[in-house]
């Protein structure tokens, strides 16, 4: 039909004008109130859905890191197991050397180096043992961990170090059978070698737990910066409900109001009906 076919009064004009633009925000209304926002496309505001757009993918890139971050907290959790277990093994094979010195029956002396060595083998079964998703920082694995979204900008490489009993330097136990001086000499040397053992132990369980420091603290800033990127774009584009709310129901008088009017508008042109 073309738009001169039906010719409306002016009033009428108006009113169905007016109509059409009520109906246009009415529906503009009922997406902001379904969808929770004010910009729902480019075509609402161009100038906040790109800004709020940039806001939402560095959180989800921040996002992604946090996994990265996570993984590695878990593998260095990994490796103080087996330092944890590691030192009590040592602990034990201490009090094991010092039962053989105290010991003067040649029988005993040789359980006893039986049993060390039995332990040292623990040991070295504790550290292969300590690995999370293939990572073992106890048998000298490194770990790369990825702070910033663009990749290799902010990052911390973790170091391990063997654990293995041959890494710590402890040595199988040999000729503590006897009471003589040699015999004595070899098993406090064993000894020695166990206090140094203990000693890089904790040394390097230190240094794990430095980076564990920074990795939760990376953590908490990122989770900090997340927050912030969300909450400023939701600033962008969220709708205030209650007023959209109130909206909706002023449109909806408007609209009875106009359909009112329109019907009032047409009553000009029934009157010529009268005449006949």
């Amino acid at each position: 039909m073309a738009l001169n076919d039906i010719s409306l009064t002016a009033g009428m004009r108006n009113n169905l004008l007016a109509l059409q633009n009520t109906s246009t925000l009415l529906n503009r209304t009922q997406e902001r109130l379904s969808t929770g926002k004010k910009v729902n496309s480019a075509l609402d505001n161009p100038t906040n859905f790109f800004a709020a757009q940039v806001n939402n993918n560095r959180a989800s890139d921040l996002s992604s890191r946090k996994d990265g971050m996570s993984e590695a907290v878990q593998t260095i959790k990994a490796a103080d197991n087996g330092i944890t277990s590691i030192t009590s093994l040592i602990e034990a094979a201490k009090g094991i050397a010092n039962a053989a010195v105290a010991s003067t029956v040649t029988s005993e002396r040789t359980q006893y180096q039986t049993t060390f060595n039995e332990i040292n083998n623990q040991i070295s079964q504790l550290a292969t043992n300590s690995d999370y998703r293939g990572t073992n920082f106890l048998k000298s694995g490194t770990l790369q961990v990825e702070f910033s979204p663009t990749t290799g900008a902010q990052t911390l490489t973790i170091t391990g170090f063997d654990a293995t009993s041959t890494g710590l330097g402890i040595t199988n136990a040999v000729a503590w059978a006897g009471t003589g001086a040699a015999a004595t000499a070899a098993i406090k040397s064993a000894s020695t070698l166990l206090e140094t053992a203990q000693t890089t132990l904790r040394n390097k369980s230190a240094d794990l737990s430095a980076n564990l420091t920074v990795i939760t603290s990376r953590q908490s800033f990122t989770d900090n910066m997340i927050n912030t990127l969300t909450t400023g774009s939701d600033n962008l584009t969220l709708a205030d409900t209650n007023a959209e709310g109130a909206n909706m129901l002023m449109l909806q008088t408007r609209q009875s109001l106009g359909v009112t009017s329109l019907s009032l508008a047409s009553q000009a042109a029934q009157s010529v009906l009268r005449l006949f």
